[in-house]
């Protein structure tokens, strides 16, 4: 008997054995498969890396070898290193640097890359590079060169010594914080050395996408939390026997702020508003009623959604953008001063496509931002005037003043025209001053309906 069950058996584990043995060679073959192309991916990022820097070194020499008055080279090559600084960053990116304090360099080369953008973005033959600007660009020229040689000496040690950049990812997810690896220790080396430079003034374009927004650039006095029960309360028109709990967010920081949740029988669910400590000003409103199928469309919620902020003091609010998903609608509002659109001063308002009404907003642009009654420069051209500067086959559907602010974060007064080409519908704003288009953006359908008046 255990002749016969052995002669059945042995064949057939002997069939299970060599099935794993495949498998198992199978699953380790494409597991080192994998592992080789992530290699090759990582060298080829890292020798990128180091090249981009040397280009770029030779690049800012480059803009500094020419006349101080060669204008188009000033561009040409101020194009260029913000080329090389954007290919430099991508390479970065594709590194596993993630658990390694690499921040410095990272901000350093965006800071390049802001600058040299702006710089070659405007009419240098009007604007000409000032003194401040060719000393940066002299200290970045020194600058790069010692970042490029200390990628070189970590690309040389990793010829070679045939280091991988698998080890670095292994010794970087360990527990063992005394990580000894000449690649970690190169780019380590790099960026203690970025850190310790010297503040450069980068010019208000650039220091401008950098400005940290907080609560000490808000006016007026630090509130209570029973100031913010009584807000929330009013605002959520929550009735007498509300029950409001505040906690208070971030103290002791530049981003010191009150959550206050509140529970009604007078409302259909609970409602959460964040507020400002210093000035007790609302940041956001959420309402976590259910929201049901969709049976208004986005235009009768806007309708719902002026009223509710023109009945919550948001006065002379108008809506610019809306879109829809699934069942919810956004909305976004700007101030408006004497018929003209302050982009800036920006409210994102949500509406349930149930019944239309409000069930959330965010208002932190609108907080920040709000100074009160503006004082708008007046034009220098005519809209009539700017016009004549569009593409003929633009078909203009509206037109209307409007306040924003360009790439370089500066509030610029323009017009802004909608309207059709290639198929597609377009908002162009038009600088008042001189007719040059300062942002060109493509238009929803949901926005034309929805926004447009």
């Amino acid at each position: 008997m255990y002749k016969r069950l052995s002669a059945v058996l042995f064949p057939i584990v002997t069939l299970f054995m060599i099935g794993a043995f495949v498998w198992g060679y199978q699953e380790n073959q494409e597991k080192n498969s994998i592992l080789i192309k992530a290699e090759n991916q990582y060298q080829r990022a890292f020798h990128d890396l180091s090249y981009h820097m040397d280009r770029l070194h030779s690049e800012l020499g480059n803009t500094l070898a020419v006349s101080s008055t060669s204008n188009a080279m000033h561009r040409k090559g101020l194009i260029n290193v913000w080329r090389l600084t954007s290919e430099a960053q991508n390479e970065i990116n594709q590194l596993p640097l993630t658990m390694l304090p690499f921040n410095k360099t990272e901000d350093f080369l965006s800071r390049i890359s802001n600058f040299s953008y702006q710089t070659s973005m405007r009419n240098l033959d009007k604007e000409p590079l000032t003194e401040d600007e060719m000393k940066n660009l002299k200290v970045l020229y020194k600058n790069s060169s010692d970042i490029t040689k200390d990628l070189q000496t970590v690309q040389s040690k990793v010829i070679q010594n045939r280091l991988r950049w698998m080890d670095v990812e292994s010794a970087m997810a360990s527990e063992d914080k005394a990580l000894d690896n000449t690649i970690i220790d190169g780019f380590k080396t790099v960026d203690k050395r970025v850190g310790e430079y010297p503040e450069l003034n980068w010019g208000p374009a650039v220091s401008s996408m950098y400005d940290k927004r907080s609560v000490k650039m808000l006016s007026g006095v630090a509130v209570s939390k029973e100031d913010i029960k009584r807000k929330a309360a009013k605002f959520a028109d929550a009735g007498a026997n509300a029950s409001i709990q505040v906690t208070e967010n971030g103290k002791g920081t530049d981003w010191e702020s009150y959550t206050a949740t509140v529970k009604s029988q007078n409302l259909p669910a609970v409602i959460s508003m964040d507020f400002t400590k210093k000035g007790g000003l609302l940041i956001s409103y959420h309402d976590n009623r259910k929201i049901g199928k969709k049976s208004v469309t986005i235009k009768q919620a806007k309708e719902k959604a002026d009223q509710f902020l023109a009945k919550k003091g948001y006065k002379d609010m108008t809506a610019v953008t809306a879109d829809q998903y699934s069942n919810m609608g956004n909305l976004t509002y700007v101030s408006t001063q004497d018929g003209v659109l302050i982009y800036p001063e920006k409210i994102t308002v949500r509406v349930g496509l149930d019944n239309g009404e409000v069930t959330g907003f965010q208002a932190s642009d609108y907080v920040y931002e709000h100074k009160g009654k503006r004082q708008i420069p007046k034009p220098k051209m005519t809209m009539d005037e700017v016009r004549k500067k569009i593409n003929p086959e633009f078909k203009e559907t509206y037109s209307r003043t409007a306040l924003i602010k360009d790439d370089q974060s500066k509030e610029t007064l323009c017009y802004e025209f909608g309207g059709n080409i290639n198929g597609s519908r377009y908002r162009l704003y038009m600088d008042a001053n001189d007719g040059s288009e300062k942002v060109v953006e493509e238009l929803k359908s949901s926005d034309r309906q929805a926004a447009v008046k």
